[in-house]
């Protein structure tokens, strides 16, 4: 593991940043220093940097993680041989006195503190490939035009049950869903085409739509997941399907069940995928009414199967064959005598 000895607190906003530096043991050497958040503020950073002696080979730089508003930044210092590391801002939050003050000015020193008394377990940042971004660009926004396009085709619902029809605005509506269904339906076009090329990434899409229940928009997402871990029991708990125990000695306990945390949209798609092959997949349907009957709820069952479907799209992309239905696994052992 690379050894830091300079800590570089940087606390993000809209128009600007602040930022400290520390060494170890935790000592505050640089007192924090403001910049704008654009291209020449990020160069009046890296002068910053310069002229303070952090040098790249021994200086980490850490930040939370707050979307576009840290992305030029990051960008730029890994640009330079600077390593980052983004964090969760909860993280760091739980690790301080919840009742301190809370400014820009503290704050990056939290940070940077953060930076040197966890050095070993900070999460380093990459840039991720320029197609898997664009992808995600593309993803994000189709989900806010579905959106808006379930509310339009509501409102016209609402507009042909009244009793003094309004021409115009039952015409508004249908524009507007016409508009946005072509917009859709090219933006899932253009999704494919970037995947597409790509060899890895398509041949790891060709895999992915080889699993019951998922089509383009899940295997994108998935795509984009895949490149954090194949372990989908890391996985699991990333997107918020992993039930969690909470009990302790004999009076705290409740059922274990999922938090619902982590990217809304993957785990909305994993849902509707687990829905989709309890409906119209002989084997799936089999184990829900099967653990249904046991007294297990659908809701659960339902859970389970999504886990299912997370499992068999890690294990296609790591051995690199598509999924086979009916496919019974044989022990080799029974093999050796036979």
């Amino acid at each position: 593991m690379k050894q830091f000895s300079n800590f570089v607190g940087v606390d993000i906003a809209s128009a600007s940043f602040m930022a400290c530096a520390g060494i170890t043991p935790w000592q505050l050497v640089i007192k924090p220093e403001q910049f704008d958040n654009h291209e020449d503020g990020f160069a009046s950073f890296l002068a910053w940097l310069q002229v303070n002696n952090l040098k790249a080979e021994n200086t980490v730089v850490c930040m939370e993680a707050t979307g576009v508003y840290s992305e030029g930044v990051a960008y730029f210092l890994v640009a330079s041989g600077y390593t980052v590391a983004v964090e969760s801002p909860g993280n760091i939050a739980r690790k301080f006195p919840i009742n301190a003050s809370k400014t820009d000015w503290l704050d990056c020193q939290y940070i940077a503190e953060y930076a040197c008394r966890y050095a070993d377990k900070l999460a380093f940042w990459q840039p991720r490939d320029e197609i898997l971004e664009q992808v995600k660009v593309l993803l994000t926004t189709r989900q806010q035009f579905s959106v808006q396009l379930t509310a339009h085709k509501n409102a016209l619902h609402a507009v042909n049950r009244k009793k003094i029809l309004s021409n115009l605005a039952k015409q508004a509506h249908e524009d507007i869903i016409g508009h946005i269904t072509k917009l859709i339906a090219e933006i899932d076009a253009e999704i494919r085409r970037l995947i597409d090329s790509d060899p890895t990434f398509k041949a790891t899409l060709l895999l992915l739509l080889s699993v019951p229940g998922i089509g383009l928009q899940l295997a994108a997402h998935l795509i984009i997941l895949m490149q954090q871990s194949l372990d989908p029991r890391e996985l699991a708990a990333f997107v918020g399907i992993s039930p969690i125990q909470h009990q302790s000695g004999t009076t705290v306990y409740t059922t274990p069940t999922s938090r619902h945390y982590g990217p809304p949209a993957l785990r909305k798609l994993l849902y509707l995928a687990a829905c989709s092959v309890r409906t119209h997949r002989k084997e799936f349907k089999k184990y829900f009414l099967r653990k249904t009957a046991e007294g297990k709820s659908g809701k659960l069952v339902l859970n389970n199967i999504q886990n299912k479907l997370l499992k068999i799209a890690c294990a296609v992309v790591r051995s690199q064959k598509p999924f086979i239905p009916n496919y019974v696994s044989v022990n080799p052992l029974l093999l050796k005598n036979t």
